[in-house]
């Protein structure tokens, strides 16, 4: 497999043994605010935009929707090290970007200045730069970029669309909130549901109470997660991770919690909701980060202050 056109080694970054690490990629404008560069790119075209990030290249970019996660994740490589210098199963963050080398000099120094322990900045003059996910071993992607998302989990990584909107920087732990069906889980409920009403999907779990449902597209990620999550004490640990889903506790939710036992994974706290919007108890949780694949929990989270990202379901 060919290799990214660029890829900038962080000298000033401890180096991760990717075999070890949980490798989150994440695109430029998923870590930044890039919308008005974006549109900027989208009218008038690339040269334009290389010219407009060249000469603003001291010029700081805000954050954007996965910076706070990122962050937060720097501060559980922290804790680890303080724990074990010598550990290797840590959080490696690279950026993966479609910006010549030439235009990413700005997302560098932007990345420098906010303190963000980047190994890798790859810039990637191929359409489709998913192709390098698994050359980097990447557990997750996040991007602004639909059919980025797409090619992405069709190749088997975990990734999912971020939206760019203003929020809040939790503080820490690490919080990180996952729906059930069609993220942790796979969609086979789902597709019950929408063939046989609620009543048939109730009846459905009923049946296969004992059977560990079908993995989704961020049980991967959430796996690695919860292996770095072990590590800790429930009460020393700087990782929450939650599960909040549509499913109703007293029908439905046995199978869910079960799946996990089964998995091996650890939840900190489970929300069935029932059907109940997302919204309030997601505002109480303060997430640096919610997976889901319904939009309308996306418009949901968004609408309190919640960085969100949507895993579609529907490539």
């Amino acid at each position: 497999m060919a290799e990214p056109e660029s890829t900038v080694i962080n000298t000033h970054v401890k180096q991760k043994d990717p075999s070890e690490a949980l490798v989150i990629a994440v695109t430029t404008r998923a870590i930044f605010d890039l919308e008005e560069e974006h549109k900027l790119y989208l009218e008038k075209g690339k040269e334009e935009y290389t010219r407009h990030q060249q000469a603003n290249q001291d010029k700081l970019l805000p954050p954007g929707t996965a910076f706070a996660f990122i962050q937060a994740a720097q501060y559980v490589n922290e804790k680890i090290l303080e724990s074990n210098p010598a550990e290797k199963n840590l959080f490696d963050i690279l950026v993966l970007s479609n910006n010549s080398p030439e235009s990413g000099v700005r997302i560098v120094n932007s990345a420098k200045h906010y303190g963000l322990e980047i190994s890798k900045f790859c810039f990637v003059s191929d359409e489709d730069s998913t192709q390098y996910l698994k050359s980097h071993s990447v557990k997750l992607f996040l991007s602004a970029d639909r059919t980025d998302v797409c090619n992405a989990l069709q190749r088997g990584v975990s990734a999912a669309l971020v939206f760019q909107q203003d929020v809040q920087a939790p503080s820490t732990p690490l919080r990180v909130v996952f729906d059930g069906d069609a993220v942790l889980f796979s969609d086979e409920t789902d597709q019950v549901f929408r063939e046989q009403g609620l009543e048939g999907a109730v009846q459905y779990e009923r049946a296969m109470e004992a059977v560990p449902m079908g993995e989704g597209p961020l049980k991967a990620f959430a796996m690695h997660l919860g292996k770095i999550r072990k590590k800790f004490s429930q009460e020393e640990s700087p990782i929450r991770t939650y599960l909040v889903t549509a499913r109703s506790g007293r029908d439905m939710g046995i199978r869910a919690i079960k799946t996990l036992r089964e998995w091996g994974l650890a939840i900190d706290e489970a929300f069935f909701m029932d059907g109940a919007p997302k919204g309030p108890i997601l505002a109480q949780i303060q997430p640096h980060i919610f997976f889901d694949d319904g939009l309308h929990n996306i418009h949901g989270a968004q609408d309190v202050g919640v960085p969100s990202a949507w895993v579609p379901s529907c490539c």
